[in-house]
């Protein structure tokens, strides 16, 4: 065992840059384990870094100074945040009471129309099914009104922290966008002086992490604006809760739009049974995800490595099981980075042939 490792070190470990990148990622994924949560303003506030520097190289490619494009994209991007936390999420807050409000009458409905399945499909459903599946129901609604009550009280000193991360994450956008070159020296000094390896997955993943963050923040707010004005023109209850979701949902590649479904078709069910007006919000909202993974997503993320799609649910499992939202969210960049690592880490190639042994001269 101990010659298998040395051959592998002395194949995969022969450069300072390469130990150093094995004990970073180590570490790195080490802290993302443990105190992902704390970390989270700061990796916010990366995110929409990268979105308003870009808003900044676009005005400066206008003709702006750096100075006045960086003062333009930073009010607008103070703007925008306290816009959606004022505006939006009050509405989608109190669109989330008035859905869970109903869910008892929604309930009651569900019952109705499982009664009457043994009448119709004896051959399927019986009595006692039924039964149990309503018994069934009722004790988990009972016991999501407990937990939802339980976690309303508990998350009452959570609610300061999240003022506070609201006080914080647009000061570190501020220094972050303005000591930008003064923080990437900073952290260049801890690296060797010479490092090519290091240099070419940085230069690989910063477009990548850029690209990325901005093409999946726009994919949010257009899927999620289309949505939700789709569904308020069909009349749809909880337009801007469930506009919300659809957005959100594109975080999770293939999964999201499976998921988001259900509250959708049940919102629909309810509100009208089924009738043609339910048959059209389930066609728009499919007609949406065709739009975005055929039109949008080709679009926005063209330069972008590909991932084979098994590669991206492993990653979005994998990442999500360890750092929750924000793994599910960094999932493809992530990987693509881990693909990045595998691709430039250097190797000493092993000789194809074992050397021969010279011949003994007869004396």
């Amino acid at each position: 065992m101990l010659e298998i490792f040395n051959k592998w070190s002395q194949r995969y470990l022969f450069e300072e840059e390469s130990v150093l990148l094995l004990v970073l990622v180590i570490l790195s994924l080490v802290l993302l384990a443990t105190i992902g949560d704390i970390l989270a303003p700061l990796l916010a506030a990366i995110v929409l870094a990268y979105l308003v520097q870009g808003v900044v190289n676009v005005l400066c490619h206008l003709g702006l100074p750096p100075w006045l494009g960086f003062a333009v994209a930073f009010t607008a991007f103070v703007g925008t945040f306290f816009a959606i936390l004022l505006g939006l999420l009050p509405l989608v807050w109190k669109q989330s009471i008035g859905l869970l409000t109903e869910i008892p009458r929604m309930v009651e409905q569900g019952q109705e129309l499982l009664v009457v399945l043994p009448e119709s499909y004896p051959q399927l459903f019986s009595q006692m099914q039924i039964d149990q599946l309503i018994g069934t129901v009722q004790g988990e609604i009972a016991t999501l009104g407990q937990t939802v009550v339980t976690r309303t009280l508990a998350g009452i000193p959570g609610f300061f922290t999240i003022v506070v991360y609201i006080v914080l994450v647009p000061i570190i956008v501020f220094f972050l966008l303005k000591d930008r070159e003064q923080i990437t020296r900073w952290l260049a000094a801890f690296l060797p002086d010479k490092r090519p390896l290091f240099n070419r997955i940085w230069a690989e993943m910063n477009v990548q992490f850029a690209n990325y963050a901005r093409g999946k923040v726009v994919e949010i707010v257009i899927v999620g604006a289309v949505s939700y004005v789709s569904f308020t023109w069909l009349g749809l209850r909880y337009a801007a809760l469930l506009g919300l979701l659809v957005g959100l949902s594109v975080i999770i590649p293939y999964i999201g739009a499976f998921i988001v479904t259900v509250p959708i078709a049940s919102v629909a069910l309810f509100q009208w049974g089924v009738s043609p007006e339910f048959y059209w919000v389930l066609g728009v909202y499919v007609v949406i995800q065709m739009l975005d993974g055929n039109v949008l997503v080709p679009l926005l993320f063209s330069e972008a490595v590909n991932l084979h799609p098994v590669a991206i649910i492993l990653a979005v499992l994998f990442f999500g099981g360890i750092w929750g939202l924000w793994g599910v969210f960094f999932a493809i960049p992530l990987a693509t980075l881990i693909k990045a690592v595998i691709y430039a880490w250097p190797r000493r190639e092993a000789s194809a042939t074992p050397p021969t042994a010279t011949p003994r001269t007869a004396e």
